[in-house]
């Protein structure tokens, strides 16, 4: 398999550990935030649900430029209510429903979404000192990141909700204009 050279190299290493942090202006990182989502826009419409989408799975390039990788855990949506008994994804991300074994949809790939958007608007690693066994119980009892303040900290919230009331894609790139102009 041959694939495009990212030379930035993940967006989980841009952030938490390169010393790029500094680069991620404002508008930089909700350009990130629209690459992601026009690409989960396209998985999607694909009738395909990532089900791993993280940092570490978004691939950056030297133009800045962010491409989801790593389909390995993927779907395929159906008509019916998906479920899957193995234990897919990095719980740090993983939406409930997955954590618990229900069935889902593409809106788990909306959670994972909005932890990304937390990531990008503290620039911090999300669960951090907290083990995967706590983060999967913390998950699973409904707990949440600390939402932050302002239009960005509303669409997380929203994509936090029960998966029928989370935004889809082509929601959160309309109302990534909102936060435009309202600084982190």
């Amino acid at each position: 398999m041959v694939t495009e050279y990212m030379e930035m190299g993940s967006l989980y290493y841009l952030i938490h550990m390169s010393g790029h942090k500094k680069k991620l202006s404002w508008r930089r990182r909700l350009k990130i935030i629209r690459d992601i989502c026009r690409g989960l826009m396209c998985i999607h419409r694909m009738k395909i649900v990532h089900r791993d989408l993280k940092s570490a799975n978004c691939l950056v390039n030297k133009y800045w430029t962010v491409k989801i990788c790593d389909f390995g855990l993927s779907r395929a949506i159906t008509d019916s209510p998906m479920t899957d008994n193995s234990s897919a994804g990095t719980p740090e991300w993983m939406a409930p429903e997955l954590i618990r074994n229900e069935p889902f949809s593409e809106k788990c790939d909306i959670f994972s979404l909005g932890v990304i958007m937390w990531e990008l608007c503290t620039l911090s690693r999300p669960w951090d000192g907290i083990g995967p066994v706590k983060v999967v119980y913390a998950v699973t009892e409904g707990s949440l990141l600390e939402i932050p303040k302002g239009p960005l900290g509303k669409l997380i919230a929203d994509c936090w909700a029960e998966p029928q009331d989370r935004p889809s894609c082509q929601e959160i790139l309309a109302r990534l204009l909102d936060c435009e102009y309202a600084d982190s």
